[in-house]
């Protein structure tokens, strides 16, 4: 598995399908979870998401994949954690509900839920990496928040920066 590819004007071009992010979708005092049905974790549940796409924002992202697996309209508010493998790193948001009813996609997930953190947290089926993330949630349900700041020559759907909250 690599992460980088030659081009065919001999740059180096980063291949994407190894970038990931999954969601914090909080409605009404109820976490947004899904039964995957493949790979790794087939069979348990754990926080919607998928793979970023070539040329798009994690933050774009991350709302594409929460609703093409859930069909919940959601916008990215805060970068809650970081996963890094060395294949691999997947960006964890929380977001903030816009609309929908949640409703399996019946191809990637067999099965969506709506869960307290509490009730997800006793479960067998969660996935460890959920279960690390919905803990940290407990304890502080804050991270990093997206700033008003764009750079002069982008727009917010190609750039987004996310500080500590205080010195915004």
């Amino acid at each position: 598995m690599t992460l980088f590819k030659k081009s065919d004007k001999n740059k180096t071009e980063i291949n994407n399908r190894f970038f990931t992010v999954c969601g914090i979708v909080e409605m009404d005092g109820k976490i947004l979870l899904v039964r995957h049905t493949y790979g790794t974790a087939k069979g348990r549940i754990l926080l919607p998401g998928g793979y970023v796409k070539e040329n798009e924002l994690p933050t774009l992202a991350v709302a594409r994949e929460i609703f093409e697996e859930t069909g919940v309209n959601c916008k990215a508010n805060e970068l809650f954690s970081m996963q890094f493998k060395s294949e691999q790193w997947c960006a964890v948001f929380t977001m903030d509900y816009i609309s929908g009813e949640p409703k399996s996609d019946g191809y990637e997930n067999s099965e969506v839920l709506l869960l307290t953190v509490e009730e997800a947290l006793n479960r067998d089926d969660l996935t460890n990496m959920s279960r690390e993330i919905l803990n940290s949630y407990k304890e502080s349900k804050s991270g990093l928040k997206k700033s008003n700041y764009i750079a002069k020559d982008r727009t917010e759907n190609d750039y987004a920066i996310f500080m500590d909250k205080e010195t915004q």
